[in-house]
C-alpha cells in the first residue's frame, strides 16, 4: 500500500510538473507573439506620422514613381494560400480516409511513410524542382505567361502543405478510431461506414485544425512564392499570371534604404500577415467551438 501511495503521489507530482511546463511554454509563446506585434506596430508608426499610410495601402507598386502600394501583394498572398489549401485539403482528407479504412494496411502504411518523408524535405527543394520541371511545362503547354505564375506556386504549395494536413487529420482519426472501432464492429457496421458516419463527425475539431494549419503554412511560406510565383506586383486576372506575395515582398525589399517608404512597407506587410493569421485563428476557433457545441 505504501508503494502504491508513493507511486500515485509521484505520478501526481509529475503531472503537475508537466502542466506547469506547458503553461510556462504557452506564456512564453504568447509573450513572444505580443512582442512581435508591438515591434511591427512601433516601426509602422512612422508611416502613419508622415501620412504615407494611404500611399502604402494602394494598388500600385512603383517605387521610382513614389508609389508604394502593397495591396497587390496582400491579394497575392490570400489568393495563393486559399488556392493551395483548397487543393491540398480534399486530397489530404482522401489520403487519411484511405489510410484508416479504404486501403490495404500494407499500402496505407507505405503511404504514411511517404507522407512522413515529405515533411523532412526542405522547402527550397520543392521550389527548385518546380522551377526546373513544372515551370517549363507550363510555358510549353500555355501560350500565356512565362510559367512563373500563381498556378505554379499553388501546385508547389499544395504538395508542401499536404503532409501537414494529412498528419493532423491522421492523428485525430487514429485517436477516435481506437475508441469507436470495437463498438462499430459489435453493431455490424463496416469500416467505411464507421469512418463516414461515426469518426469523421467526431473529428470536426481536428479537421478544422488541419485546415487552419494548412492555410497558415501556405500563407507564411516565402521560398516557393519567391522562386516560382513570378514576383510581379500586380493583381492576377488569370491563374497563369505572375504574382508577388507579402512574404516574397519582404524578402525582396529587405536590403533597401532604411529611411525610405519602401523599407517601412516591410513592417506594414508583416503587420498585415500577423493580423490575417490572428483573424483566421480566431475564426477557425469560433467555428470549431460551434461545431463542438453542436
Amino acid at each position: 500500500m505504501r508503494n502504491l501511495t508513493h507511486n500515485r503521489e509521484s505520478r501526481k507530482w509529475l503531472e503537475s510538473l508537466i502542466e506547469l511546463m506547458l503553461l510556462f511554454s504557452g506564456l512564453i509563446s504568447s509573450l513572444v507573439m505580443l512582442a512581435i506585434f508591438v515591434f511591427l506596430v512601433y516601426f509602422t508608426m512612422p508611416i502613419i506620422a508622415r501620412g504615407d499610410l494611404l500611399n502604402l495601402m494602394s494598388w500600385n507598386w512603383r517605387p521610382l514613381a513614389g508609389q508604394y502600394g502593397i495591396l497587390p501583394m496582400a491579394i497575392g498572398s490570400l489568393f495563393l494560400a486559399v488556392s493551395a489549401t483548397l487543393a491540398a485539403y480534399p486530397l489530404g482528407l482522401g489520403i487519411c480516409c484511405f489510410i484508416h479504412s479504404l486501403g490495404l494496411r500494407s499500402v496505407a502504411r507505405f503511404v504514411l511513410v511517404i507522407i512522413d518523408f515529405m515533411t523532412s524535405v526542405p522547402t527550397v527543394v520543392y521550389g527548385f524542382v518546380s522551377a526546373f520541371l513544372l515551370v517549363p511545362t507550363l510555358r510549353q503547354c500555355f501560350e500565356h505567361g512565362t510559367g512563373f505564375s500563381w498556378f505554379a506556386a499553388s501546385v508547389t504549395l499544395t504538395v508542401l502543405v499536404l503532409p501537414t494536413i494529412v498528419l493532423v487529420i491522421h492523428t485525430q482519426l487514429r485517436q477516435l478510431g481506437s475508441e469507436s472501432r470495437l463498438t462499430a464492429i459489435a453493431l455490424g457496421i463496416s469500416p467505411a461506414q464507421t469512418l463516414l458516419w461515426v469518426i469523421l463527425p467526431q473529428a470536426s475539431r481536428g479537421l478544422v485544425a488541419a485546415a487552419l494549419l494548412g492555410f497558415g503554412r501556405a500563407l507564411g511560406d516565402t521560398i516557393v512564392s519567391l522562386m516560382v510565383a513570378g514576383n510581379a506586383p500586380q493583381v492576377p486576372h488569370s491563374i497563369l499570371d505572375s504574382i508577388r506575395t507579402l512574404t516574397a515582398h519582404i524578402a525582396l525589399v529587405v536590403a533597401t534604404d532604411v529611411h525610405s517608404a519602401t523599407y517601412h512597407s516591410l513592417f506594414l506587410s508583416g503587420l498585415i500577415l500577423v493580423t490575417i493569421s490572428a483573424m483566421v485563428n480566431a475564426s477557425i476557433r469560433w467555428i470549431a467551438g460551434k461545431s463542438g457545441a453542436g
